[in-house]
């Protein structure tokens, strides 16, 4: 098993944290993931910053900008990453577009998140037949856990193919939009997730898009394994910096939800 794997087994309900690799600053990219981890996030996925994000709202857009500007690239993120198990323990994900993985080259890209030890990938725009056609052979060759993302749109039977290829946790989005933070859930959104959890997968289910404070967490989880914030996040980093990150994480779990 890897570390993706390992967390999903443990009897909690799982924080993951979204940011964007090189904002605010260039170089904040592992400052930020030691102290989400020392305040007790259970997963967290590094965007990789895209010229063209076409699933993110206007908080991650404006972040991915910033990053570029402060001169992000993959081989800078790599490089900035390479002696993080040296510290950092919980799962680590990269998230971001096929292109630039296309660029690297694909075996190339899992090779080296294999090497500094990355533990799965969250690619929006790579489909799952093609993914399983062309790429599963050479993610489960260096150990990668795959993530696709499912949406209240989805059907059941692509909801369950996407389940038979998966080898660690489903994302789901809560809502058909682009990312960006909620203060709540309403009825589409606990009728969407009272119905997957019906299908009974294999795969746990990771619900992201909207996750903002505490009650969005906790609805969120009901029926879930856990959950992701990104969008309030990046506001909490635009305005704070990389400091009172330990506030941030208090905020939403001041206290471990237990299944």
């Amino acid at each position: 098993m890897n570390r993706i794997q390992q967390k999903l087994s443990e009897d909690k309900k799982i924080l993951s944290v979204y940011f964007t690799a090189g904002f605010p600053a260039i170089n904040d990219t592992t400052t930020i993931i030691r102290e989400l981890e020392k305040n007790g996030v259970d997963m967290i996925e590094i965007g990789l910053p895209f010229s063209d994000p076409l699933a993110d709202g206007p908080t991650i857009q404006e972040s991915s900008t910033q990053a570029l500007k402060n001169g992000m690239t993959t081989e800078l993120l790599f490089n900035q990453l390479q002696d993080i198990r040296q510290s950092v323990k919980i799962p680590l994900i990269i998230m971001g577009y096929f292109n630039p993985m296309l660029q690297y080259g694909v075996e190339a890209f899992c090779a080296k998140c294999a090497d500094i030890g990355i533990d799965g990938l969250i690619i929006p725009d790579l489909p799952v037949a093609e993914y399983h056609e062309h790429y599963q052979e050479i993610f489960e060759k260096y150990g990668l856990v795959n993530v696709f993302l499912i949406t209240p749109q989805t059907s059941d039977e692509r909801i369950r193919f996407i389940d038979s290829v998966s080898n660690g946790f489903i994302y789901m989005v809560s809502s058909a939009s682009t990312t960006g933070a909620k203060n709540s859930f309403g009825t589409e959104q606990k009728t969407y997730f009272t119905r997957v959890k019906n299908l009974q997968l294999k795969n746990p289910q990771i619900v992201g898009f909207g996750i903002s404070n505490q009650e969005t967490f906790t609805q969120a989880t009901a029926m879930t394994k856990g959950a992701i914030i990104g969008s309030a996040f990046i506001k909490h980093l635009n305005k704070h910096g990389v400091q009172a990150i330990d506030q941030f994480v208090a905020g939403i779990i001041p206290q471990q939800v237990e299944n």
